[in-house]
């Protein structure tokens, strides 16, 4: 049985709660943070390294994304910044960094624990240009022609409507403003082990799309200058798709051409 959108905004609200109480190590123990699919062993199977960059904060980094938005975000000083889905605060952080004391960055979460985390992060840095807003990125409690930059890191894969996002992104943009976002996609279908699993679609992987599927609904919702900046293919441990797949069809998923992917994606208001 499929699960309602209403039901899956429940259980990422519900996982990404629980993960807001976790450790780094702990959250990539697991396939996107959660704790559930990948016992006791530890794989980092889709966050990028975010050590080296200016205004890399540790207390902010949870381990969660599968991308760095900010790498090919083309932010400028003085830009007012959005960051989808925002977490802990780490892309924030980053942001702020290139922005600037004249810019400023808002974090969208709809998480309650996630934005205590975050906002108790911020009180450590002092800064007064970066906010942390509750919201649902469907319903995205924001002005329109309000930003510069759009940015998210592995989220929109856990909006079950993603038109809509798109909408809101487009919508919440100032004209000739533009998004950077990483997030997971798949080039054929995944096996139905793995699509009935609620627990492993908060972890990143059940609810991504198909990457043409997904490159569409962003030219549709009236983007233009679409382009994947970085492809990366994501491999998944065999101990883990043994959680979800007989022998036999963990066999036919690996010979099958289906890919899990992150992916960066600019586009252009």
């Amino acid at each position: 049985m499929q699960v309602k959108p209403e039901d899956l905004k429940l259980l990422v609200q519900e996982k990404y709660g629980e993960i807001a109480s976790q450790s780094k190590e702990v959250n990539q123990s697991s396939c996107c943070g959660g704790t559930s699919c990948c016992g006791d062993s530890t794989y980092t199977i889709f966050s990028d390294d975010y050590t080296m960059l200016k205004g890399y904060n540790a207390d902010a980094d949870l381990g969660l994304g599968c991308g760095l938005p900010t790498e090919f975000a083309r932010i400028s000083k003085g830009d007012h910044v959005l960051d989808l889905g925002s977490g802990a605060g780490n892309d924030c952080f980053v942001a702020r960094a290139i922005t600037g004391e004249t810019g400023k960055v808002t974090g969208l979460d709809f998480t309650d624990a996630m934005l205590e985390k975050a906002r108790k992060n911020l009180e450590k840095t002092g800064f007064t240009n970066v906010e942390f807003v509750k919201g649902d990125i469907e319903e995205m409690p924001l002005p329109e022609n309000t930003f510069d930059v759009v940015i998210s890191n592995c989220v929109l894969n856990l909006v079950p409507d993603k038109e809509k996002a798109f909408s809101g992104i487009f919508r919440v943009l100032k004209p000739g403003g533009h998004f950077c976002i990483s997030d997971v996609v798949l080039d054929g279908d995944l096996p139905e082990g793995l699509i009935r699993e609620a627990e492993l679609y908060a972890g990143c992987v059940s609810g991504a799309i198909q990457r043409q599927q997904y490159l569409s609904i962003i030219e549709e919702k009236g983007f233009s200058d679409i382009k994947v900046e970085k492809n990366k293919a994501i491999t998944i441990p065999d101990d883990i798709l043994s959680n979800y797949l007989s022998e036999q069809e963990m066999e036919e998923y690996k010979t099958s051409g289906t890919g899990i992917f992150s992916i960066t994606v600019t586009a252009n208001k």
